[in-house]
């Protein structure tokens, strides 16, 4: 690996870091400038459906756990590089407490996930490094109880 791909590939996982912590502290505008403007999400394979535009995404997502407690982490990235950008592969955890609204439509108090982050980055004309599309799969998920009041 070059010097020059060695800084792509920090900057890529430091858009990762900012997408996990802007995501788990609420920070919509951060996590927002994550992704391009045309960004897909797929979550078809771990239960959802697909959305297209960041906007909407941003919209569903912040819908979904606005008033949970998140936790994400993502490891071992599997970088590919070509002509356009990189093709990454993330292996995954998260850990969702829903909050009390949540409860009775989700049937449990929340979940640790496993699985994996499959994503297309690109460089954008800022120099940033944005996620253009998303494909979450998932290999377990441990559902936690509900509490009883």
């Amino acid at each position: 690996m070059t010097t020059a791909n060695f800084s792509e590939w920090l900057a890529i996982c430091e858009t990762k870091a900012r997408y996990c912590r802007c995501l788990d502290t609420k920070d919509w505008s951060g996590y927002a400038d994550c992704f391009t403007r045309d960004f897909q999400l797929d979550t078809s394979g771990a239960g959802g459906y697909v959305v297209a535009g960041r906007d909407e995404a941003i919209r569903m997502i912040r819908g979904s756990v606005e008033t949970a407690k998140t936790a994400h982490q993502v490891h071992s990235p599997e970088i590919e590089f070509d002509a356009h950008g990189a093709n990454v592969i993330w292996a995954m955890q998260d850990r969702v407490v829903w909050g009390p609204e949540r409860i009775a439509k989700m049937g449990n108090a929340g979940h640790t996930g496993y699985g994996h982050y499959h994503e297309r980055y690109v460089k954008c004309t800022d120099g940033k490094w944005r996620i253009a599309s998303q494909r979450l799969t998932r290999l377990h998920m441990d559902l936690h109880e509900s509490r009883v009041s």
